[in-house]
């Protein structure tokens, strides 16, 4: 914009290089730092965002802050210098002799480095590339480059002089002002008819595919092994199908990996606990880049494998997931069951469980409960008459045998300064062995006779086998137990959830238990009230600013009237192309727009009144006295006409600079220049989890363009001639 203002001052004023750059920057230096403010400002409450979820974005919004900074100083400093001392509004022509001469010695190395690997061959690729822009440049580009600025630009302003001059004539403001507010309302309309799918974060084609086995707790280690290696056939089966080989090779998965006992939970549910687990198992699957797919869908690929072992094994367990793009945020299907009876809480859910299992929801994977109370345990009771009689504790028995099990501290060995604890207990063939743990002795003094005594410890107990409950969970000191689920591959979380709390209205709870749905919905409807704050402060925040950079109420309101109408272009686009309402990038991206939206308007609005004080001085009139009607509409037309090009050329470089990121095209240019094979092809990861917000950046500025240049124009008008009605002009 600094760079246009000056060219522009050089061109129809005749202003000097050095004289044109001061006046350049100085009409609109402040502009430009509020506006950049103001972008600055729309994301400062981001920095407040709570929890885990705000831990992982919060570098999005200091990201933005430092680069919208640097490039300040960028524009105000770096920009004024050089188009101080380099800018030309004349075109310099390039010699056919200079030409050539280029040609033959930077296409000349270039032709040697070619013939080299890699990054030689990259940079003698570039060499050759330069010189054919050079001469594209002057026998092509230059011409269609002053087309476009003596030709093209020229008839856009007329154009655009033309139809604003007609628009602002009249009640014609009023009723385009009004008309786009009915668009609004409109757009409002159609996302009650037509209702976008509201997912939380963007769904992604997996990387892994993770399918989780588990038995009842106490299963032998060997069993649940044996049934991993059935499941991991199945899998494999699948996987051998023609549609994901070619000439014998999967081009879809990379590698698998099967874990039975220790490292097989669950993330979302065993809360980091890592420790033995005979009797879970997960099998992942590693699936290949993007590129390398050759466009099979690993999503689908997963919906195979549901379907697959859906109801095939009865009596255990089995989920089939993918890996999370955030962090993690509990199952979309997650019911709390609460109260005090936890033994009430636990024949609840399974009641609750079977009464949806019969529902048979669609979309819903498995249902599972978190806490049985049938895990199999021993007790041990201590003989305390005998043990009594023979010198022996309760705790010396407990003591020798959590010894024996988990281990005891023997000693201290120490390496390079460091200490490390020496643990001694059974090994692992004696340590699950009952026989080994209870016919070892306790070793102990007596005390009256000063004897040392050797007591087995079976001589002490009796054992019987029991069950009990497999945790006892709380939050906030409430038990509860939880009812969860994962949603089957191209079903909508918050559709099946929906449903899940339809059919629940059917289901009678029992007094003194409560249910409550928590998980991931818990978390998106957490963070969609933030973001819905952090948005309404985002705007607080500007107006403030506004209000600091024009010293009036009516022009912060103009701005903000154009940022709540640029969200009709968003809701349009969405309706339009079907898109998801994605509650993180979504909400950002509509934040990212109140920013972006004020930046224009500042400088357009800065610059008409700029105009009017002009107008004012050449005339003569009293700074307290406004100008008559048609003055003041011929200096919002001059306004309006000399920012229209900083305005659309911002609009189509921002746009265009997303559009890669929308539609997900991925361009290798390192392997273009060293290996001439770009490796272009559409989507991925990166476009799953941003394309919802570059498209809602797109939507919103689109439609923001047309509000910057003619409702922007048409509300300043308004206000103006309310401000002159009511001093009695009219």
């Amino acid at each position: 914009m600094v760079v246009e203002n000056v060219y522009r001052l050089m061109e129809k004023e005749g202003m000097s290089r050095i004289e044109a750059a001061k006046a350049g920057i100085g009409e609109i230096a402040f502009p430009i730092i509020v506006s950049t403010a103001t972008t600055i400002a729309a994301f400062v409450p981001l920095g407040a965002w709570p929890g885990l979820m705000g831990e992982f974005m919060i570098y999005f919004p200091i990201t933005l802050s430092v680069v919208l900074g640097s490039s300040l100083v960028v524009a105000l400093l770096f920009n004024s210098m050089l188009v101080s001392q380099f800018m030309e509004i004349s075109d310099r022509e390039m010699s056919n002799k200079g030409l050539f001469r280029l040609t033959f010695i930077l296409g000349g190395l270039g032709l040697l480095l070619v013939f080299n690997e890699g990054v030689i061959r990259g940079i003698g690729t570039l060499m050759i590339l330069i010189t054919g822009l050079f001469w594209a440049y002057k026998f092509f580009i230059k011409n269609l480059a002053l087309r476009f600025q003596n030709t093209f630009l020229i008839w856009l302003e007329n154009s655009y002089r033309s139809l604003l001059t007609s628009l602002l004539r009249g009640y014609r403001p009023y009723a385009l002002l009004l008309g786009t507010f009915m668009l609004l309302i409109f757009s409002f309309v159609l996302m009650g008819i037509f209702p976008p799918k509201v997912e939380f974060f963007p769904e992604n084609q997996p990387n892994q595919i993770i399918t989780y086995i588990e038995y009842p707790e106490g299963t032998a280690i060997g069993k649940t092994n044996k049934i991993t290696k059935r499941i991991e056939a199945d899998i494999f089966e699948i996987l051998d199908n023609e549609k994901y080989q070619s000439n014998g090779f999967n081009f879809l998965v990379e590698d698998a990996v099967a874990q039975v006992g220790a490292g097989a939970g669950n993330p979302e549910t065993d809360n980091g606990v890592t420790n033995e687990m005979p009797h879970k198992a997960k099998i992942t699957l590693t699936i290949r880049e993007f590129k390398y797919r050759r466009g099979a869908s690993s999503e689908s690929l997963r919906s195979e494998i549901q379907r697959n072992l859906k109801g095939k094994y009865p009596g255990i367990l089995i989920s089939v997931e993918k890996d999370s793009k955030g962090p993690p945020v509990g199952y979309p299907v997650n019911i709390e069951v609460s109260g005090r009876d936890y033994e009430k809480l636990i024949l609840n859910a399974k009641k609750m469980k079977d009464f949806l299992d019969r529902e048979n929801i669609s979309g819903v994977e498995a249902l599972k409960i978190d806490v049985n109370k049938n895990k199999p345990g021993t007790e041990l009771h201590v003989d305390r008459k005998k043990a009594g009689e023979l010198g022996v504790s309760a705790s010396m028995v407990g003591r020798q045998l959590r010894t024996s099990l988990f281990g005891g501290k023997a000693g201290v060995y120490k390496k390079d300064g460091e200490d490390y604890d020496i643990n001694v207990r059974f090994e692992e063939k004696y340590r699950y062995d009952n026989n080994a743990l209870y016919n070892q002795n306790i070793i102990f003094r007596d005390q009256a006779t000063g004897k040392t005594k050797e007591i087995p410890i079976a001589a002490l107990i009796t054992e019987k086998k029991s069950s009990s409950f497999s945790a006892i969970k709380h939050r906030k000191s409430v038990r509860l137990v939880t009812l969860y689920s994962a949603v089957l591959a191209g079903y909508n979380a918050n559709e099946v959830v929906e449903n899940v709390k339809n059919a629940l209205l059917n289901y009678t709870i029992e007094e003194g238990v409560s249910i409550k749905f928590t998980g991931e919905i818990e978390e998106q409807e957490k963070n969609m009230n933030f973001l819905s704050n952090a948005l309404l402060a985002a705007l607080a925040l500007i107006m403030l600013l506004l209000v600091f950079q024009f010293n009036s109420i009516s022009k912060p309101i103009i701005i903000l009237i154009s940022i709540f109408l640029s969200f009709t272009g968003v809701f349009l686009g969405n309706i339009i192309f079907q898109l998801p309402f994605v509650i993180l990038m979504t909400m950002m991206g509509i934040i990212s727009l109140s920013g972006i939206v004020v930046n224009n308007g500042v400088v357009l609005l800065d610059y008409t009144q700029l105009l009017l004080d002009r107008k004012k001085s050449e005339e003569e009139i009293p700074k307290e006295q406004m100008l008559p009607n048609s003055k003041a509409i011929e200096a919002i037309i001059e306004g309006g006409t000399a920012r229209l090009r900083p305005v659309i050329l911002t609009a189509i470089t921002t746009i265009l600079g997303l559009i890669p990121l929308a539609i997900g095209l991925n361009i290798d240019f390192f392997a273009l220049f060293s290996d001439w094979d770009p490796q272009i092809y559409i989507g991925g990861d990166n476009v799953s989890f941003w394309g919802p917000l570059a498209k809602t950046v797109i939507f919103g500025l689109s439609f923001a363009t047309f509000l910057t240049l003619f409702i922007v124009p048409a509300t300043f008008l308004i206000t103006y001639q309310i401000k002159l009605k009511i001093k009695g002009k009219l």
